[in-house]
């Protein structure tokens, strides 16, 4: 048997996985960039589909252009996040499709047929892509790829000038980081983001001889980046789709072993989110600096 393309990371005991298969999402360290596989070149393609139509209908896309004509793809996804209208989105391609439903999910398999429908359309549409409005490169699937989400809109709005060495955690395409630098005082600005794509961006957006990107996973940073001034963050709190107010609560505490005394954390969160406890756990001096629209502003010394 051939190559075969994952796309995802599936719930254990959900699909069988050939071992051997390649890694082909943007939110797995260590991946590969699907969009840059050779034409035809695997025979199978597994594809946990994303939940959005422009991303998902690329990700199908691509991996139709990737795996040879008759050979096998196999795309499912939650039935509540999109899994009831994968049939109708291969079939747009020109795909049969064998659809059957297990575990709360639907998965459909298709044939990859000689000639499809819409490839050219379905791949423009979720490329990376420079928006009119900002002039900043960005990609649909990537964090509020097309719009400022409220809670960075209001950290934007409350953050002082800050210098020295400084991170931006999950910096996405860049926003916040396009912010800090207009201090002259900031000296170094690390980047740290797990989604690939959103790293092509900043790397676009942020022209400047002290910004550093880094594709890594905040949880895993380790002792990698030690000392700082400060970190500013708008940290995620869904996990493959799901809540997990687990997530924002260790990028506070990765924030804190990377500050240096007297150092400080800027973030933005939902309101809803128990956040407290932690900071206060971590740091000795927790302060609410902004409150508005459902979203709060903390800023954290350690």
């Amino acid at each position: 048997m051939g190559q075969t393309l994952i796309y995802g990371r599936p719930a254990p005991g959900l699909i069988e996985v050939p071992v051997g298969a390649l890694q082909v999402s943007p939110l797995v360290l260590g991946s590969s960039d699907l969009a840059k596989l050779e034409p035809g070149t695997a025979d199978t393609a597994l594809i946990l589909a994303p939940p959005g139509t422009l991303e998902r209908d690329y990700v199908i896309a691509q991996a139709l252009r990737a795996v040879r004509v008759g050979g096998e793809l196999t795309v499912f996804a939650p039935k509540d996040k999109g899994g009831s209208r994968l049939r109708k989105a291969l079939e747009s391609f020109g795909c049969e499709v064998f659809e059957e439903a297990r575990r709360h999910h639907r998965f459909c398999q298709i044939e990859r047929p000689h000639v499809l429908q819409r490839l050219d359309l379905a791949l423009a549409a979720g490329a990376p892509r420079r928006l009119d409005d900002t002039g900043l490169w960005t990609q649909p699937g990537v964090f509020s790829w097309d719009r400022l989400d409220r809670g960075t809109e209001l950290l934007l709005r409350t953050l002082p000038e800050l210098k020295g060495r400084g991170a931006d955690l999950g910096a996405g395409i860049g926003i916040l980081a396009l912010k800090v630098l207009t201090g002259e005082g900031v000296s170094d600005l690390v980047l740290v983001e797990l989604d690939r794509r959103a790293v092509l961006a900043a790397e676009h957006n942020l022209d400047d001889p002290r910004v550093r990107v880094v594709w890594a996973d905040v949880r895993q940073l380790e002792d990698q980046i030690t000392g700082l001034d400060f970190v500013v963050m708008n940290p995620p709190f869904h996990d493959g789709g799901q809540e997990d107010r687990a997530l924002g609560q260790a990028f506070i505490r990765t924030a804190a072993g990377l500050l240096r005394k007297g150092g400080v954390c800027w973030l933005t969160a939902n309101r809803h989110l128990p956040y407290e406890a932690v900071l206060k756990d971590h740091f000795r001096r927790v302060d609410l600096r902004a409150e508005d629209g459902g979203y709060k502003i903390y800023e954290a010394q350690v």
